[in-house]
């Protein structure tokens, strides 16, 4: 099954809405990505708020793709799982977004912090991977006036 296949799927299912997408939401999220992003890898912050900017750098990129794709969802954790099929992410690459996902809900919702360096640090170079993968679909797909 091919990724637009997988895509359309769940399109299908209703967890995806099929919205063409808008180059300026797109450059707006990318650059909202890239900011938190480079501020994530400040030291000098705290360690809850890098983690948390760098789970949202990632949310904003992840988003992107989908968006670039033709999609959206409501659901923050769909929209890493959809990494393996906008942009061919590997499973261990998916399963750190997916854990801090799940590790970021946690803090969000009832109040428990359960993140260390080494889950910080995955994040940060999964995220930095992906904004370079990002960077060339949006070459592809947004095209400079």
């Amino acid at each position: 099954m091919t990724a637009h296949e997988h895509l359309d799927n769940l399109l299908r299912t209703g967890l995806l809405k099929a919205e063409p997408s808008d180059p300026r939401e797109c450059e707006g999220l990318l650059r909202s990505a890239v900011a938190r992003l480079q501020d994530a890898h400040q030291i000098t912050l705290s360690f809850d708020s890098r983690f948390d900017l760098a789970y949202n750098a990632a949310h904003a990129l992840a988003l992107t793709a989908l968006r670039l794709r033709g999609y959206r969802s409501d659901k923050r954790y769909l929209v890493f799982q959809c990494l393996a099929h906008t942009l061919g992410v590997d499973k261990a690459q998916v399963r750190i977004f997916a854990l801090s996902h799940e590790r970021r809900n946690h803090s969000e919702y009832e109040g428990y912090m359960n993140v260390d360096e080494k889950l910080l640090t995955e994040l940060l170079a999964a995220s930095d991977a992906l904004l370079a993968q990002v960077r060339n679909l949006t070459e592809k797909f947004i095209r400079p006036d």
